[in-house]
């Protein structure tokens, strides 16, 4: 997905890039409006499938911890149920204590380690999307930027002249 946004976004700067220049416009250019609004749609749409590919990894993360706690306490009611079952000798009730301690350790150093593993895996691919994302909009930025800065230049180019002859008549006014 993230690739199809990036791909929507150099399809509408190539054909910002390889638009038509307009006579004596100086930075302007022509461009279907269909197409380009069509691109822009298109990556308004795709965005939001983005984020909510990363919910679903948060949502699977979840349900991941949740089986995982699933199992340390399924293993911790085995350990118990091993334990009592031992109880009729002193020797063999030290042993099931010392055993349901150690499987009760292991499961959740076990529930540790998934529990971490299932926060890295969905930090990275959260930290993917934000990538992809943030560089989406620096590319709008940068088109917005590179508009308006052509749009002002027009606007500049324009509003000259009148500028020359309000400070000649100034200069005038003060002789």
């Amino acid at each position: 997905m993230e690739n199809e946004v990036h791909e929507l976004l150099e399809m509408l700067y190539t054909m910002i890039a390889d638009a038509w220049g307009v006579p004596l416009g100086n930075e302007k250019c022509i461009i279907e409006r269909d197409k380009a609004l069509n691109l822009l749609e298109e990556v308004k749409t795709q965005l939001p499938l983005e984020l909510a590919e990363a919910k679903r990894l948060v949502a699977a993360r979840d349900e991941f911890i949740k089986n995982a706690r699933r199992e340390a306490e399924s293993m911790r009611r085995a350990a118990e149920e091993h334990a009592r079952h031992m109880v009729e000798e002193q020797e063999i009730v030290r042993m099931a204590k010392l055993r349901a301690n150690e499987l009760l350790e292991t499961a959740e150093q076990r529930s540790r380690e998934l529990r971490k593993a299932a926060n890295d895996y969905v930090d990275d691919a959260l930290r993917r999307t934000e990538e992809a994302v943030s560089t989406a909009l620096d590319e709008v930025s940068q088109s917005r930027i590179r508009f308006r800065s052509a749009a002002g230049v027009a606007s500049e180019a324009k509003n000259a002249p009148k500028q020359q002859q309000i400070q000649r008549v100034s200069a005038d006014e003060l002789k």
